[in-house]
C-alpha cells in the first residue's frame, strides 16, 4: 500500500470510525489461550500456492462470471467470483480443508474447538468429517437456524451459547482447555488465511489486468489473503475491503491501527464478527489499498440485484462487495472490478425479502 496514500489506516482525513460506532480507546481483548495451529508464522504467498495443492483432490475452481445486465447497472465491467457454489455455500471452505489436511494425525485425533456465527462453522465441520476429527461448534444463541442445522447435519457437535460472537468465543476457550481440544480461531490461524487465498490465486491468474478487487469482510481472513495474493500476482490492482456500518469492529480496527471491538447490529452475520483480529489486520494493514463501510439496506439491494440481473442467491455477506460498488459509483466507473459474493447461506428471512422493493 502506498503510504502516501490518504486512504491508508493511520492517515488522519479517514482515520475516524463510523458514525454508528464512535472510537473510543480500545478496550483489551481477552487472549486466546496459544494453541500450535494458532501459533504458526503468518502465512506467505508461498503458503497459498502450498494450499492450493492441497485443495486439488477436494474442490474444484469456482466460476467467475460476468453479466451484462449488472455491469449496465454499476457502470464498470464486474467479475463475479462465485464463492456461494462451495459444497457449504461459502467461500471458507477452501480454509477449513487446508487446516485439517496439515494436522498431524495426532493433532486430528485431539479434535477441534471454534466459535462462528455460521460460514466458518460450516466449514470447519465439513472439514473434520473429511478428515474423521471430532468437531464442536460454539455459537450464539441467536445463530441463524438454518447455518445450525448444516453445522449437525454435517456431524459436529454445536453448542448454542451467548448474545454474540465475543460470548461464543468464551465458552470455546474454557470447552477447549476442559477437553484437550484445538482451540481454532476463524481470524487468527495462519492455515485458514493460507486455505482461502487460493480464491484469489484464481481470480487474478484469470483476470491479472484487474483495475479493483473488492471483498467482503468479518473477521477479515478473505481480505487479508488477497492482499497478500495482490502483491505477488497483481500489484496494479487496488484490493478494497467492506464490511457493514452497523458492525464495524474489522474497519474500525484497520482505521486505528490496533483490534477495537464494536456492537453487532447488523443483519448480515456473516459480517458480524464484534472486533478486530490480530493475523487479518496485520496483513490488510500491509496490502488493502481502502475499507469501505455500507449500510444494511445496501446490502439488502445488492442482494436483490445479484438475484435479478446475475441469477445468484446471496447471503448479506456475499452481497457486501458488489453494494460497496454501487455505493460509490463515481470510483469505480469504467474500471474491471472483481466482487466477490462470498457466501449463499441466506436466511429464510433474506430469501423471502427478495421479493420486496
Amino acid at each position: 500500500m502506498d503510504t502516501a496514500d490518504a486512504t491508508g489506516p493511520n492517515s488522519s482525513p479517514l482515520s475516524s470510525p463510523s458514525p454508528l460506532s464512535p472510537l473510543s480507546p480500545p478496550s483489551p481483548l481477552p487472549s486466546t489461550p496459544a494453541d500450535p495451529l494458532a501459533t504458526a508464522p503468518d502465512p506467505t504467498f508461498a503458503d497459498v500456492l502450498a494450499a492450493r495443492d492441497l485443495l486439488t483432490e477436494h474442490l474444484p475452481r469456482t466460476p467467475m462470471w460476468s453479466y451484462p445486465a449488472l455491469d449496465a447497472v454499476a457502470g464498470a465491467t464486474l467479475f463475479v467470483k462465485h464463492e456461494n457454489v462451495q459444497p457449504v455455500g461459502a467461500f471458507k471452505v477452501r480454509g477449513g480443508l487446508t487446516l485439517l489436511a496439515g494436522m498431524t494425525p495426532a493433532q486430528r485425533a485431539r479434535g477441534v474447538v471454534t466459535y462462528s456465527t455460521g460460514n466458518h462453522a460450516q466449514s470447519l465441520a465439513y472439514a473434520c468429517a473429511a478428515f474423521d476429527t471430532a468437531c464442536t461448534v460454539v455459537m450464539p444463541a441467536a445463530a441463524n437456524p438454518a447455518k445450525v442445522r448444516a453445522v449437525r447435519a454435517l456431524g459436529a457437535t454445536v453448542e448454542l451459547h451467548g448474545a454474540d460472537v465475543g460470548a461464543a468465543q468464551e465458552w470455546a476457550e474454557r470447552t477447549a482447555s476442559r477437553e484437550g481440544r484445538h482451540l481454532v480461531s476463524p481470524g487468527d490461524t495462519p492455515a485458514l488465511v493460507a486455505g482461502v487465498g487460493t480464491a484469489y490465486l484464481e481470480i487474478l491468474e484469470a483476470r491479472p489486468d484487474l483495475d479493483a478487487l473488492v471483498v467482503p469482510v468479518g473477521s477479515g481472513t478473505g481480505a487479508a489473503a488477497a492482499a497478500l495474493v495482490a502483491a505477488e500476482l497483481a500489484p496494479s490492482c487496488r484490493v478494497i475491503a467492506v464490511q457493514s456500518a452497523a458492525a464495524p469492529a474489522a474497519h474500525d480496527s484497520w482505521r486505528a491501527g490496533e483490534c477495537v471491538r464494536r456492537a453487532n447490529l447488523t443483519t448480515a452475520d456473516g459480517l458480524a464478527t464484534g472486533r478486530g483480529f490480530e493475523l487479518p489486520q496485520r496483513l490488510m494493514r500491509a496490502g488493502l489499498a481502502d475499507f469501505h463501510l455500507v449500510s444494511d439496506p445496501q446490502i439488502a439491494a445488492a442482494r436483490r440485484l445479484l438475484a435479478s440481473h446475475a441469477h445468484t442467491l446471496a447471503e448479506g455477506a456475499g452481497a457486501a462487495a458488489l453494494a460497496a460498488v454501487l455505493a460509490r459509483p463515481g470510483e469505480f466507473a469504467g474500471l474491471r472490478v472483481a466482487v466477490v459474493c462470498s457466501g449463499g447461506n441466506a436466511s429464510p428471512a433474506e430469501i423471502a425479502s427478495l421479493g420486496e422493493a
